[in-house]
Formats: C-alpha cells, structure tokens, sequence
C-alpha cells in the first residue's frame, strides 16, 4: 500500500539497527578564531549548495564540494558521498528561508537575505542574539524537514520509508496496522545533526554550544508535529480496520512553533567548564532543551548599523492602523512615515465561460501606502 507520493516499501529499506549510513562526526580541536568565521560562512554554504547542485551532475560531486567555501572536511566528505542528499539541503535552504522571512515580515529585523553578501544575513548573525537563535533553529529544521520528505517520495537511494512502524499499534480511537509509507524522519534528523552540526562541534566555545543547542531545538520541532494519517477499511467506511502512517506536517507549524520560542527565548550564560548553560542573571528562568538560547542583547533594527548588521527601516512599508509591530509608530521607531497613493490593478468579476476559459475584468484601486522616513542623517544611504 502507498500513501499518496510515497516511495515503494521495498527491499532496499536499510535492516534494522542499521539505518544508519552516516556516522555521527567526531570532535576536533578548535580552530583560533574559528567561531566568528564559522558563523559567517555556515549559512552562506545552504544558499551555496541551492545553486550548486545544479552543477554536480555535470562536473562530479567532488568539485563541486571543493569550492563551497565554508563547509569543514566532514562536509565535505559527506557532500562527496549523498551528492542527491546535497540537492535535497540546498531545497531545504529555500523553504526555512521563505519561513523565516514569512515570521518577521511584520517586524523591523525581517530576515532579509543579502544577494552579495556571503554570509547570507550579514553580520546580524555574528552577534549571539534572538535572531541568530531563531536562523540556527529554523535552519535546522529545514534541511531535516526537506531530507525526510526526499526519503518517503523516492528520491534518494540510500533511504525510502521509515522501516520501524511496522506491526499493529493503538491510539485513543483503537487499535490500528502500520502500513503506507511513514515519512523517515529518524533518517532525516541524523543526516541533518552529522551534516548541520560538524561545524559547531569542531570549535569548543560558548557560540558553538549554543548553535549546536539550537539546531537541536529545531531538529526536534519537526519530530514534534510529525502526524498520524489513517485510511479506513471495511463496509461502507466503517473503519472497522485502519492502516495509518506517520507524515510530516506542513513547514508553516515548524515556523510557528519556532517564532514561539524566538518570543520567549532564554538569556543565558556559558558555564565555566564551558559544557552547558546558566541563567544570564540571578532569577531568569533556566533554560530547557525546547528553549531556544542567546547571549547577546538584540540592537533595536532602527537604523543603518554596519557594524550590527542592521539595515534599518527606512523606506520599509508600515499600516497606519496597527498598533503591533507592523505599525507605523513601531516600525519606524518614532521617526514618522511617508504616504504615497497609489493606483493597483486587478482581477475582478471572474465568470467561467463554456468550455473552457475564465474570464476577468481589471480593477484600479487606490490606495494609500505608508513607508517610514528615513533618520535626519544620511548615513542610512550607503548601504554599500
């Protein structure tokens, strides 16, 4: 039986105990002055590898990998070996980053990427802030969330359905058999940890532990709304009999759970041994592995701040209306807004005509658009 876009339950799944193609990377030591380059080049090899695996076919996984600056020997040799797990990253790269910019559109940091910037976000992510927290996090979870998809609908060789729901099992409607195709979720969280984390575990520092906690965190978010999908069998759809599977949910619950933890993210110190974490200050809570960690106080995403890797909101669309953070007033940091009319065009009146076209008229709508003006000094100007 196949769930819907699911790979065959064939021979090829891996034998129990033995799922495991990929070794989990080994630690080693810390490079001087490491981390901050580790921090800068990290997420510049996912957009890398986005563009990159277009190419592999033509010129061979290894020289591709070669020249993605950024990955460290372990990715590298991981790379070489799942050239078809590299596409499905480099896939997971666009969707956590179409999350991310979904979950800030409406806030002055909106996760916006930097086309000739390497390190992708700029240097926002150099400072151990809320934001970097939440870009580890959901980073994490996408490229866990892409591979798994990959395993169950077939393209990859070296994984298909998850080989450990099988038999009978029960849940609060009853008992239930295994069956269809269960997205391979234990498959994609243990490529994503050798993979995402062989960077973090090469530097022994506070930065590192808290990406490596982090990209836990988001790792566990997408296990943690995996779903059971049933189908009934018997006369009539009675559901006397049911073959269930577990499937992924949809990213946007990942990305909501994340923003969630972003909000209440914990402040938090390493300790002296450098192992694990205490609170920032005497009576912050503690965190917990579902917390997401930070160091660094978040600059206020005002104005152009190089050295923050702020860009500012000038010239950023704001609602005259709302008093949240996509307000004017929030927004654009007391600085007041700009409004402009303006003249949209769109389709209105659609009728189906027989057989088979649907036709529309155009609709001009005025409307007014609110951006916030920029600072009294022209600094914010040079972007370059």
């Amino acid at each position: 039986m196949l769930r819907p876009g699911g790979a065959k339950e064939a021979a090829q799944l891996p034998p129990r105990r033995t799922r495991a193609p990929v070794p989990e990377p080994e630690p080693r030591p810390a490079a001087p002055d490491g981390s901050r380059a580790s921090v800068r080049l990290g997420l510049a090899c996912f957009l890398l590898l986005l563009r990159a695996w277009w190419y592999i076919g033509a010129l061979g996984a290894r020289v591709i990998c070669d020249n993605i600056p950024g990955l460290v020997s372990r990715q590298r040799q991981l790379c070489q070996r799942y050239p078809d797990i590299m596409r499905s990253v480099g896939e997971g790269a666009r969707e956590w980053i179409r999350e991310c910019q979904h979950q800030f559109r409406h806030h002055r940091w909106n996760c916006t990427t930097l086309d000739r910037d390497h390190t992708v976000f700029g240097r926002v992510m150099l400072r151990s802030s809320r934001e970097a927290a939440f870009v580890y996090a959901i980073s994490s979870a996408g490229v866990v969330h892409a591979i798994t998809r990959a395993c169950s609908q077939g393209e990859l060789s070296v994984c298909s359905c998850d080989p450990y729901t099988r038999g009978r099992h029960h849940d609060q409607r009853g008992d239930f058999d295994w069956g269809g195709c269960s997205d391979n979720i234990h498959y994609g969280v243990r490529f994503a940890k050798a993979f995402v984390d062989a960077k973090e575990k090469r530097l022994k520092d506070a930065r590192a532990l808290m990406n490596l906690h982090n990209n836990r965190c988001g790792r566990t978010a997408v296990r943690r709304f995996l779903k059971l999908e049933c189908k009934c069998h018997g006369v009539s759809g009675s559901c006397t009999l049911r073959t269930c599977w577990r499937a992924l949910s949809d990213f946007r619950r990942t990305g909501d759970y994340l923003r969630r933890r972003y909000d209440g993210a914990v402040q938090v110190t390493a300790t002296q041994d450098g192992a694990n974490f205490t609170a920032a200050r005497q009576g912050y809570r503690r965190a917990t592995r579902t917390d997401l960690v930070y160091f660094d106080n978040s600059p206020d995403y005002c104005v152009l701040d190089k050295a923050a890797g702020s860009l500012g909101t000038a010239g950023r669309v704001c609602s005259k209306t709302s008093k949240g953070t996509d307000g004017c007033e929030i927004m654009c940091c007391g600085r007041g807004y700009d409004t402009t009319r303006v003249t949209r065009v769109t389709q209105c009146e659609c009728k189906f005509h027989w057989c088979c076209a649907v036709r529309c008229k155009e609709c001009r709508n005025t409307v007014d658009v609110h951006t916030c003006k920029a600072p009294k000094k022209a600094e914010w100007l040079d972007q370059t």
